[in-house]
């Protein structure tokens, strides 16, 4: 189809506009009243349902469970953690005036709930028995934005944070990567079809009160990065802060051990960037609140149009029907194109006096073909999975050609324009870091050789990725 392109900007000439399109067109989010907030529509909303399904069940095979925390946290609670308020410091909103009174303690907005949920952990756990505690919460945080961009940085936002408390740096070591590749990791590959590179953050850019953050970076259509999520050991800093503490085997009074982790909607912002066209959308067919769509042509063909809907229903497809044959048929084939839906089937009389369906895929540069009704069902299901692998590895591929080796922060600064640079740090280590950022560009994260995690700040021979980043 040509039609959407002429309501949409180039991805080549001006992305960002494009970006912005595609939200519009495909009707996932507006800005709120406030600057910095998201109204997100009904179809933006259902894939992050499909989203939140499919990370919430990884949680909970982790043995995590879900609770709830408040939305306001009085302010000394973050001034106990002296990093953690420093670092985000700029971007807290303070209710200081409520019921008509000024406040006795302001309470802050939450930024992020390492603090209140640290003062309850206090007081929830005894001894080593009580460990480990493994928690998560779905929850909107709220961050003051100076540039927001919608589903990338806004001011409010909706995601899921982890907090888990253990009875060694090892036992929490080992969780948060745990979560990190079988919870983030997957979803990003499995769901998403987002290929991602997973490291360890410099202490540059670690999250503030961490002694390790480990993130997952996917490649945006432009070339940039995207961090997708976030896995922190915290260390004992907010055990200390909280008196986090059990009784031990031994009867001893140790202090815990523990991280926090946590993805959000910047995840439909990553769906966007890593498969939109220039045609819109483009949806796995994974979170695909609509994977179907049968197509009316003719008012003659509703009734065979939602028998068709029926056996793909039947079938666990997500679909479906567009009967609007009053309005002109081109014109809804460009919107469901710019919706990014997987597969259309469109009907009309001559289809069904043939017996057959006319399939089109959207991931596939939508191409058409004529499938038998009879054969109609089991083709679009081994379409869905055939595209959604398609997905994955057009978007690896692309990867990988934007990637380029180099050994000098000036080759890095270059290859950085139009993709990712990978350098030893070794050759940059943190004056490099301060170079680079001159530059707006950033250490996205460092990997051994092998592409395994680094364990500590200050090991050799590490590989890092470099880029520029939203």
């Amino acid at each position: 189809m040509t039609g959407s392109r002429s309501v949409l900007a180039s991805q080549v000439t001006d992305y960002p506009r494009w970006f912005q399109d595609v939200i519009a067109k495909a009707e996932l989010a507006e800005n709120g009243p406030v600057r910095g907030t998201m109204v997100v529509r009904p179809y933006g909303y259902g894939i992050w349902e499909l989203l939140q399904e499919a990370m919430n069940r990884r949680i909970k095979a982790t043995g995590a469970s879900n609770a709830y925390f408040p939305l306001l946290i009085p302010e000394s609670y973050l001034q106990r953690e002296a990093e953690h308020v420093e670092g985000f410091s700029p971007e807290l909103a303070v209710v200081t005036h409520a019921g008509g009174k000024q406040l006795e303690e302001p309470a802050v907005i939450r930024p992020t709930s390492e603090t209140v949920i640290g003062e309850y952990l206090a007081k929830w756990i005894q001894s080593y028995r009580d460990l480990p505690l493994l928690l998560n919460q779905w929850a909107n945080v709220v961050r003051w934005e100076l540039r927001p961009r919608l589903f990338l940085r806004t001011t409010e936002f909706l995601w899921q944070e982890g907090h888990t408390a253990h009875v060694s740096a090892e036992d929490a070591r080992a969780y948060a990567t745990r979560i990190l590749y079988d919870v983030y990791r997957e979803v990003m590959v499995d769901v998403l079809a987002i290929p991602v590179v997973v490291g360890r953050k410099t202490r540059r850019e670690r999250f503030a009160g961490a002694i390790n953050t480990m993130t997952l970076e996917a490649m945006t259509g432009d070339g940039k990065a995207l961090q997708m999520g976030t896995s922190h050991e915290l260390g004992q800093n907010f055990a200390r802060a909280f008196d986090i503490s059990y009784l031990s085997r031994e009867g001893r009074r140790e202090l815990a051990w523990t991280t926090s982790w946590g993805s959000s909607t910047r995840m439909v912002g990553g769906l966007i960037m890593v498969h939109g066209d220039d045609n819109g959308l483009r949806v796995p067919p994974a979170v695909a609140p609509v994977q179907v769509v049968v197509l009316v042509v003719k008012d003659e063909a509703i009734t065979a149009a939602h028998a068709i809907a029926d056996d793909l229903t039947a079938a666990g497809v997500r679909v479906t029907v567009d009967a609007r044959a009053d309005q002109p048929f081109g014109r809804r084939a460009v919107n469901w194109e710019l919706k990014g839906v997987p597969i259309r089937v469109e009907v009309g009389p001559r289809d069904l006096a043939a017996g057959t369906a006319t399939v089109v895929r959207r991931l596939r540069d939508s191409a058409k073909s004529a499938v038998n009704l009879t054969d109609l069902t089991s083709t679009v299901g081994a379409a869905l999975d055939a595209d959604q692998a398609h997905l994955l590895s057009e978007a690896t591929a692309k990867q990988s050609a934007r990637i380029t080796a180099v050994s000098t922060i000036d080759e890095a600064i270059e290859a950085a324009a139009s993709g990712w640079a990978t350098i030893p740090y070794d050759a940059v280590g943190e004056e490099g870091e301060d170079s680079l950022a001159e530059s707006g560009i950033t250490v996205r994260c460092l990997q051994r050789p092998d592409g395994t995690l680094p364990t500590e700040d200050n090991e050799q021979g590490l590989t890092a990725y470099v880029a520029r980043s939203y």
